[in-house]
C-alpha cells in the first residue's frame, strides 16, 4: 500500500476532505463497517414462534437459512412484547442448537447413579406402561359415599406456560378420557 493510499484510509483525512469535521458521517466508516450487513439478511424465511420460558408469551421471529436457525429476535408486531425479549428469550437459539442441548432421552433407573440413553420409542412405551399400571391400580369406580367417580387420583398433570388453547384442550380431553381429574397449568399458578 502506497503512502497516499495509507493517508487516504485515515478517517481524519477523509473527514477534512469530505467536510465532515465532527466525524459523524460516512467519512469515519471503515471498509469493514461499510460492508457490514445484518445476520438476518441471508435468511431463507422467517418463522413466527412464542418464547417457551414463561407465561408471558412473547412473540419471536425465527430466521432460517438452509434449514438451520440463524437468529431469533422479538417480533415488533406483538402487542404483548412489542419486539422485546428478556435475556432468556433472547438466548432461545441456544436452546435450539446450543452445545449443551440433549438430543437423546436420558433415564436414570430407581436408585441408579448414572444416566443411560433410551430410544424415544422405549421412553414413550415406559411412560404409557406406567400410566396404565397406575390407573389400573388406583382406579376408583365410586367415591367413598357411593357416588359414581370413574377416576384415578394418583395421576396429575401440570401443563407448561407456552401451550396454546388447542394443545390444552386436547390434553384435557385425553386426561379426562383416562380418568385423570387433577389437571392444572403453570400459567395459572
Amino acid at each position: 500500500m502506497g503512502f497516499s493510499k495509507l493517508l487516504e484510509s485515515w478517517p481524519v483525512v477523509r473527514q477534512l476532505r469530505e467536510g465532515d469535521a465532527l466525524g459523524l458521517g460516512r467519512a469515519v466508516r471503515s471498509e469493514k463497517s461499510r460492508t457490514l450487513k445484518p445476520r438476518i439478511a441471508d435468511a431463507d424465511h422467517v418463522g413466527h414462534s412464542i418464547c417457551p420460558f414463561c407465561a408471558v408469551g412473547c412473540a419471536q421471529l425465527v430466521y432460517v437459512k438452509d434449514g438451520e436457525v440463524i437468529q431469533v429476535e422479538g417480533d415488533p408486531a406483538s402487542p404483548i412484547s412489542r419486539g422485546r425479549l428478556c435475556p432468556k428469550g433472547a438466548a432461545t437459539k441456544n436452546m435450539h442448537d446450543g452445545p449443551l442441548r440433549e438430543y437423546k432421552v436420558k433415564y436414570r433407573r430407581p436408585y441408579g447413579t448414572s444416566w443411560e440413553e433410551l430410544s424415544l420409542d422405549d421412553a414413550m412405551e415406559m411412560i404409557v406402561d406406567r400410566i396404565v399400571a397406575t390407573r389400573d391400580e388406583t382406579w376408583e369406580e365410586e367415591t367413598p359415599d357411593g357416588n359414581p367417580a370413574k377416576r384415578t387420583m394418583a395421576i396429575a398433570n401440570l401443563g407448561g406456560a407456552t401451550l396454546d388453547n388447542e394443545e390444552n384442550y386436547l390434553m384435557k380431553k385425553l386426561l379426562t378420557a383416562i380418568g385423570v381429574v387433577q389437571v392444572e397449568n403453570q400459567a395459572r399458578i
